[in-house]
């Protein structure tokens, strides 16, 4: 196995939070970081799958707001 550090956006193991921005983009984020400025809680904590799981139900038009609004 190698030794290389996996990714903790790839890490089944941790807990997860779906995290949103103003413009209405969905971001997957593990627990133990820094919640981004800018940035808020939309979902979790949860296991990764169940974040994923929301991702893809609830963010359907991925274009930032501002594009969306313009169209």
């Amino acid at each position: 196995m190698d030794d290389a550090q996996q990714n903790p956006f790839d890490d089944e193991s941790l807990t997860f939070l779906v995290l949103v921005n103003s413009q209405g983009q969905h971001s997957l984020w593990p627990t133990f970081a820094q919640e981004p400025r800018g940035w808020r809680r939309l979902f979790g904590p949860s296991e990764r799958s169940a974040c994923l799981k929301f991702v893809d139900e609830h963010w359907i038009d991925m274009r930032p707001g501002s594009l969306r609004d313009a169209s």
